[in-house]
């Protein structure tokens, strides 16, 4: 068989195969780009999951105007603001109250300001003077991490020098359509949950997240939040809740000696340790 000469590549054959492999590669990066933009927009690491809830309804009763728990220890407490005025907090001690939430202040939900609750420190002082353990909250309003923590300092301020006994609260709440708020992502919130619960625990407190029904479901990404202690405000059906919470705030119209009008009742479930009254 007669060889076939082989042809000598010209300056243009180069040339045409350098393109080639450029055009192949653009491809490439084109595809990649594309797969980068279709990516799901909420996707996050793998999250620890939420630990399910131990109790059901049933192992919850009323007696005596107050709810029990027959399936494990809990304690009763409560949370105040300026809205309950002056409270004899002997009387409360003497009612079984077994801790207290203090609120530190608020930011408006229209002016975005932030304000100092003006019965904060005598709640506080109030509270530990007749041996009742104190934690505290803000009522957030933050529509960005920087206002989170904004309002994290705001709280570490009002609490210098002071010694908390149980957890200091991000407490965010959807107020109404109108509210400066109503906007807010899922992601936003969860981020600045964080950013709040981050910095005060760098401070030296035990951080904690309040959050309702709607909140857990629709505005936060709780898997993300495992490393803080859940309070949960849920005031229609007892123990039905799917995850497991610290606290529970089960009525927004509790009636307790040594305070006038409503007031918020909590039990807090003893999963691990106690905290000494």
């Amino acid at each position: 068989m007669a060889k076939t000469k082989r042809r000598k590549k010209t300056a243009k054959d180069i040339v045409f195969i350098c393109l080639r492999v450029a055009l192949a590669i653009l491809v490439v990066l084109g595809a990649l780009q594309i797969a980068w933009l279709l990516r799901p927009k909420n996707e996050t690491p793998p999250q620890p999951a939420l630990e399910e809830s131990p109790y059901t309804a049933e192992d919850f009763y009323w007696e005596e105007g107050f709810l029990h728990c027959s399936a494990g220890e809990v304690k009763m407490g409560i949370d105040v603001s300026v809205y309950q005025g002056d409270i004899d907090w002997t009387k409360v001690k003497e009612a079984g109250v077994e801790y207290v939430f203090v609120r530190l202040g608020n930011r408006g939900y229209g002016d975005g300001k932030l304000y100092a609750d003006e019965k904060a420190m005598d709640n506080i002082r109030g509270a530990k003077a007749a041996g009742i353990p104190v934690g505290a909250y803000i009522f957030s309003q933050a529509i960005s991490v920087d206002e989170a923590l904004e309002e994290a300092n705001f709280a570490l301020e009002k609490l210098e020098g002071i010694t908390l006994d149980m957890p200091l609260v991000f407490d965010w709440e959807y107020v109404s359509e109108t509210a400066r708020t109503a906007n807010v992502t899922r992601r936003t919130l969860t981020d600045s949950t964080a950013a709040f619960c981050s910095a005060v625990e760098e401070a030296g407190y035990e951080a904690m997240v309040y959050f309702n029904q709607t909140q857990a479901r629709d505005l936060l990404f709780l898997e993300e939040l495992t490393a803080y202690k859940f309070w949960l405000a849920m005031y229609d059906t007892a123990g039905q809740f799917p995850c497991k919470v610290d606290f529970w705030q089960y009525t927004s119209q509790g009636k307790i000696p040594g305070i006038t009008g409503d007031v918020d009742i909590n039990l807090m479930f003893l999963y691990k340790k106690q905290i000494s009254t």
